[in-house]
């Protein structure tokens, strides 16, 4: 065993001033709000979101099943727990019965009063959407009615996607942080 670095980057936005617009949900997709019994929805939208991407490498929670049910536990149990900035993202076509959740994001608060976006993501099949960018507006206008004056996210160097469109959307680069992480070598 060994360890490796990746390179994060920490954004933050204010949220007293105006915030990007957020894109119209395409048909058939709408927001679900946070409700407790929906916590194993989260982790299994979580885990379809992550279990392929580079971040199921730099938090290995992300790439099982049960990983992510432990890590909804833990943010949804914390007395920091923003259930405002929480929300699902479900997508029901014409004719479907039932909706198939497909986006996930959750919100916590730091000791300084900041809101800590936790986990956005987006099932691949629903990508390039603008899914992703409403999730964050409903989970930044969540922290927002909160009473939080500033949100910040983390994001791995190597997703620059990521990156541009946060920087894009206001967002501002405040520091560069170092996650470590066990491998195995081969």
């Amino acid at each position: 065993m060994g360890l490796t670095y990746f390179k994060r980057y920490r954004l933050e936005i204010s949220l007293a001033e105006p915030l990007f617009n957020a894109p119209t949900l395409p048909a058939g997709y709408s927001f679900v709000g946070w409700q407790p019994r929906l916590s194993d929805v989260h982790a299994e939208t979580k885990y379809r979101s992550f279990c392929y991407e580079l971040d199921a490498n730099v938090f290995p929670c992300l790439g099982e099943r049960d990983g992510c049910r432990r890590l909804m536990d833990e943010i949804s149990r914390r007395a920091t727990f923003v259930p405002e900035a929480t929300w699902l993202l479900a997508y029901q076509g014409p004719g479907e019965s039932s909706p198939e959740y497909c986006g996930t994001i959750q919100g916590l608060s730091d000791y300084r009063g900041f809101g800590a976006v936790q986990n956005l993501g987006v099932v691949p099949l629903h990508r390039s959407r603008g899914l992703g960018t409403a999730l964050l507006h409903q989970a930044l206008i969540g922290f927002r009615q909160a009473g939080l004056q500033r949100a910040f996210l983390e994001v791995t160097a190597q997703n620059t996607g990521a990156i541009r469109l946060y920087l894009g959307l206001g967002f501002h680069r405040v520091k560069t942080v170092y996650k470590a992480v066990e491998v195995a070598y081969a």
